[in-house]
């Protein structure tokens, strides 16, 4: 999916950001420098895009996360692909110690927003290019709608979070940011990290043990498939009506009869489909099936995590335990 932003947007609200904060340049260029940030009574400032990184970083700070400013941008539910920063969103952003982000084509406003930042010392964490050569290309596969978009180049799966693999490498990094901001709890930082990656690798070996024992190894979305990673960490092959990023909304004829053709051939028990999905097209799949019996299951892509969820304890590991239940009753 290529998403249009308007680069004049982010200009102006990073031009009405600066006025605003113009009054203000003296006292933070006599300040202390965000690595120094600890020895002082300032708390340390973070800026997240999306839940998931939001989530590792509040279990990597532990119990200094009281002592730092910790904010995630998309706390209404938007989705990552739709998102536009605003005003206010510019300003956390340029005041902050460390900015973390996604880092895929819907975060082309980034680079505007970052341009005039009077912080030279905040650290900035693309985590798509911290994972270097293990980011992803989106495909399409048989039976997929296809983007009716022109893109320019290749275009990566940006739902890098839903590999338990690729959080290990992730929150490593996302320490290392830490300790440069921060680096009298660097220690502490350490152990915490240390702590979290544990979690997540006994979750991965979980996850790898299901797929092992699973009837089957194909998963079938009736739509999108952001779980590419997940897929392949294990081995699975899938089927979907759009790509992960995909901007469709309306599957074709063809498609839902292709799905429905591929639950029935490989004996498909369930239709999984993802947060916030009306079901309508699982549904429509399933209708057009001889049995009509399959079930509706869904995966959460952590993509529509909202300020109330966090705050009634939404957990990135939690989450992905459930997801793990909901994959070996689709498995099996």
């Amino acid at each position: 999916m290529k998403k249009i932003i308007s680069l004049i947007v982010v200009m102006l609200m990073v031009i009405g950001t600066f006025a605003a904060c113009g009054q203000n340049e003296a006292a933070s260029d006599a300040g202390s420098s965000a690595g120094s940030a600890s020895g002082s009574d300032k708390k340390i400032s973070i800026v997240t895009t999306i839940f998931p990184i939001y989530d590792w970083t509040k279990n990597i700070l532990g119990d200094k996360a009281k002592d730092a400013d910790l904010t995630m941008l998309l706390d209404s539910g938007t989705d990552l692909h739709s998102y536009q920063p605003t005003a206010d969103d510019v300003m956390k952003i340029t005041n902050c110690d460390m900015f973390i982000y996604v880092g895929g084509e819907s975060d082309d406003w980034v680079d505007e927003a970052l341009k005039d930042v009077k912080n030279k010392d905040m650290v900035v964490i693309n985590l798509m290019d911290a994972l270097g050569d293990k980011k992803k290309e989106e495909e399409v596969v048989e039976g997929m709608e296809e983007e009716h978009e022109e893109e320019e180049g290749p275009e990566y799966d940006e739902h890098i979070w839903l590999s338990l693999k690729n959080a290990v490498i992730l929150c490593g990094e996302i320490e290392k940011g830490l300790e440069k901001i921060d680096p009298d709890n660097a220690d502490t930082y350490k152990a915490n990290l240390e702590t979290y990656t544990e979690q997540l690798n006994n979750l991965e070996g979980d996850y790898a043990e299901a797929v092992k024992n699973a009837k089957t190894k194909t998963l079938l979305f009736g739509d999108r498939f952001p779980f590419r990673y997940l897929a392949d960490d294990y081995g699975l092959d899938y089927y979907a009506a759009f790509s992960g990023c995909s901007a469709e909304s309306e599957a074709s004829f063809k498609t839902i009869s292709f799905l429905a053709k591929k639950a029935v051939e490989l004996g498909l028990e369930d239709i999984l489909t993802i947060d916030n999905s009306d079901k309508k097209i699982a549904k429509t799949i399933i209708d057009n099936t001889k049995t009509k019996a399959q079930k509706v299951l869904n995966l959460d892509s952590m993509q529509a995590v909202t300020e109330k969820d966090v705050n009634e304890g939404a957990d990135f590991i939690k989450i992905m335990k459930d997801n793990l239940s909901v994959l070996k009753e689709a498995l099996n």
